[in-house]
């Protein structure tokens, strides 16, 4: 969804490339043989209709130019899709750029996607998607925030009753709170961590080939499931299991939670 101040230029580069065209069309053909046709009776319209050409000639240009820009926009969305590797490239992403790939991969799944290119990374509804006469709103949680709460499901929840939508989706490459996907399960609302936003990457793209998470563990941050920080990969120095890798909270002594290391070497 547009923001409240979007001028309707801003509104045609947000839509599809083919509104824009088909409006401009329309346009044209409206201004030089319709209008030119009508003998109008008001003074006003009378004097104003042998300019309506030269208007809707103006008019269409802007439009055609704004379905250009629309056009180039869809091209690198698609690009940007089939470049991802791994979960590293997706976190990689900034936060406009991780909506818009979320996006991309509902339009491919059939989905009617309205963006909100809102001013930043915590607006509120990101995506409002339709399919099937059903409306379902997506919030996307920008790579950084490793452990999403469940503050930002209560949220979507809240959006969700007041604008009568039947679904509500929130992504992260990360991962979620236990409190969260325990609300979620109650409030017909769908998480999606970072490994089943990996999987539905993989199934849309072109080439559906893509690296699992376990592969590229080493090279990702871990979110503490105790309080939330940054998990640091730490190695055992003494007891039964000396010289082995394991997750240590970085807020360690405060927080002591730790986590078995399953990758290689």
């Amino acid at each position: 969804m547009a923001k409240r101040n979007d001028s309707l230029i801003d509104v045609f580069c947000i839509l599809s490339w083919r509104v824009s065209v088909i409006t401009a069309f329309i346009v044209f053909a409206v201004s030089h043989y319709l209008i030119p046709a009508i003998q109008f009776e008001n003074f006003y319209l009378k004097a104003m209709a042998p300019s309506s050409p030269i208007l809707g000639k103006m008019v269409s240009m802007v439009l055609l130019g704004c379905a250009a820009l629309s056009a180039v926009n869809s091209m690198k969305k698609t690009k940007r899709l089939d470049s991802q590797k791994d979960i590293v490239s997706i976190r990689a992403l900034g936060w406009k750029e991780f909506e818009e790939l979320v996006g991309e991969a509902y339009r491919r799944q059939g989905y009617s996607v309205v963006e909100n290119h809102g001013a930043g990374p915590d607006g509120g509804v990101d995506l409002v998607l339709n399919k099937d006469g059903m409306t379902t709103l997506v919030q996307c949680k920008h790579w950084k925030i490793l452990k999403v709460g469940v503050k930002v499901i209560r949220e979507l929840f809240g959006v969700m009753a007041s604008q009568g939508a039947q679904k509500g989706i929130v992504i992260s490459s990360g991962e979620f709170t236990k409190d969260a996907i325990d609300f979620a399960n109650s409030n017909s609302v769908e998480l999606i961590n970072g490994t089943k936003l990996l999987a539905m990457i993989g199934e849309v793209k072109k080439e559906h080939r893509i690296e699992k998470p376990s592969s590229v563990l080493e090279n990702v941050k871990k979110g503490c499931p105790a309080c939330g920080a940054e998990m640091v990969l730490r190695i055992a120095k003494k007891g039964q299991h000396a010289g082995s890798k394991f997750w240590g909270c970085s807020n360690f002594p405060t927080c002591k939670k730790t986590e078995k290391y399953v990758g290689n070497g």
